[in-house]
């Protein structure tokens, strides 16, 4: 049964309010999704009941925070199919995530003639570790490029099939959604060709787990990071998969109580994943709250959200392609596109269309979206981004276009 997502809104309490004078629509989930009743209840909950340290503790606060921290990891191994929970540690966010790989990983593996491969869409968080690392260790770093005046044509599949021919790569970086493009990567497929090439595969999730049903093990990737603000859970907390085999293997990142089984002062030695990269306290509450989301998520139906989603960016490509001057990236009319549309007026900066949308109740986001060099590939300084989620409706389209319009009249581009 499809889900009445007009009345889902009701379940987030930051959408009931005004801004400027109208009624709030928030098209930024891109940057970050609200967070419903469910999800802030959890949250004061353990907050009035069970705050505690977890782990080492033997009285009844502790032993309840650790049931919901450890239940927190079982009902993420299950949210993306892992197949078993030490496959999952808890981290800040997806950025964590990916510098504990390239640290953990890239920093002992790594050496000079090795290539690291990532694509001319990546998002600052799954490139600049990498860049990082490269430097460290003497490896190259290489990209896969992406097609067409406006990468409406994607990733260009044969000059990364060349890129792999060509030896020597260890790992394959790349992002599952664009959060600039709305590209939908054929993430499967790019991990089978890197694992036919002896490499490895690291899977920036951020746009993907909260808006489609994500199972690691069928898409056979080796690591995948997300955070959990992104799919209406609290800032804080997010995840990296990683395949046992290789998390008992690699070097810890940080060190610190927790993530040691002995400690002596000539040395220490490590538990095994995940206790290896979790130091010091960890982030209880908010494992707790993602929880709660994951919970929330489901609930509604995680491929009913993307498909709302995804209609919702088709009527709003349809929408502002008639409006004059306009650029609109990433995949054309009646491609398939993620829950997202980024796009330019000529002779109109992005933070004027955003500041001004503001003035209408309509959240955008405006600039280069962590991704300055392919908007300097695309020859932009900026864009605007429109970003939708569960709680968006048509009619935050039509006030979408509706602001736009009004804003084009005022800067007198016809």
């Amino acid at each position: 049964m499809t889900p009445d997502f007009s009345n889902l809104r009701l379940d987030f309490p930051v959408l009931d309010q005004h801004v400027g004078g109208h009624p709030l629509v928030y098209l930024d989930n891109a940057a970050t999704t609200h967070k419903p009743r469910a999800v802030i209840d959890a949250l004061a909950r353990f907050y009035e009941r069970d705050n505690s340290n977890v782990h080492r503790g033997l009285h009844a606060l502790s032993m309840r925070a650790t049931d919901g921290y450890e239940a927190a990891r079982e009902r993420t191994t299950k949210f993306i199919n892992a197949s078993e929970s030490a496959e999952v540690v808890f981290t800040s966010g997806t950025t964590a995530s990916v510098n504990l790989v390239a640290q953990g990983w890239g920093r002992d593996t790594l050496k000079p003639g090795d290539v690291v491969v990532c694509t001319e869409m990546e998002h600052h968080s799954n490139m600049v570790p990498w860049q990082i690392v490269c430097q460290q260790t003497g490896a190259t770093l290489r990209y896969i490029p992406v097609l067409g005046e406006n990468a409406e044509g994607g990733l260009d599949m044969a000059a990364y099939d060349e890129l792999l021919l060509a030896g020597n790569v260890k790992l394959v970086a790349f992002t599952h959604i664009s959060n600039t493009l709305g590209t939908i990567n054929p993430a499967t497929e790019i991990c089978a060709k890197a694992k036919a090439a002896g490499a490895l595969t690291m899977v920036d999730g951020a746009q993907s787990a909260g808006h489609e049903n994500v199972d690691v093990q069928a898409m056979g990737c080796d690591f995948y990071a997300f955070s959990g603000h992104k799919m209406a859970a609290p800032t804080g907390i997010g995840v990296l998969y990683g395949r046992r085999e290789l998390m008992d293997v690699m070097s810890p990142w940080q060190g610190g109580g927790g993530m040691i089984s002995t400690v002596e002062y000539e040395g220490s030695k490590w538990k095994p994943s995940p206790e290896r990269f979790e130091a010091g306290t960890p982030n209880v509450a908010d494992a707790i709250g993602l929880h709660a989301a994951m919970d929330y998520l489901d609930s509604v139906g995680r491929p009913a959200i993307g498909r709302h989603e995804s209609e919702l960016a088709a009527l709003a490509y349809d929408a502002l392609s008639e409006l004059p001057g306009i650029r609109i990236l990433g995949p054309g009319k009646g491609q398939p596109r993620a829950g997202l549309v980024s796009f330019a007026f000529e002779g109109v900066h992005a933070h004027d269309v955003v500041t001004f949308a503001d003035q209408d109740g309509v959240a955008l986001r405006g600039g280069h979206h962590c991704n300055q060099p392919l908007m300097r590939k695309l020859g932009l300084p900026s864009t605007t981004r429109a970003s939708f989620y569960l709680y968006n409706t048509p009619a935050d389209v039509d006030a979408l276009v509706a602001s736009m319009q009004r804003i084009l009249k005022f800067f007198g581009v016809e």
